[in-house]
């Protein structure tokens, strides 16, 4: 059989001119923030999430509008 001739390579990668790569916990935490925009994105726009806005609070006999003052006893 023939011998292999391994030559050697270099040791090292020339350096690489730039930042640094960005690290993993960035990377991952920014596609959470795309899917959690998403999700709300597409709960707003089908209306599965509900009707929301400052109505859902009121009673249903409660016409809404400003408080009444409250009045006060001068002692």
């Amino acid at each position: 059989m023939r011998k292999l001739l391994l030559r050697p390579g270099p040791e090292e990668d020339p350096p690489k001119a730039g930042p640094p790569p960005t690290p993993r916990w960035v990377k991952v935490f920014g596609m959470i923030v795309i899917v959690v925009v998403l999700l709300v994105g597409i709960i707003l726009a089908t209306g599965v999430g509900g009707d929301h806005g400052p109505s859902r609070h009121l009673s249903p006999g409660d016409p809404g509008g400003p408080t009444p003052p409250i009045e006060q006893e001068v002692q």
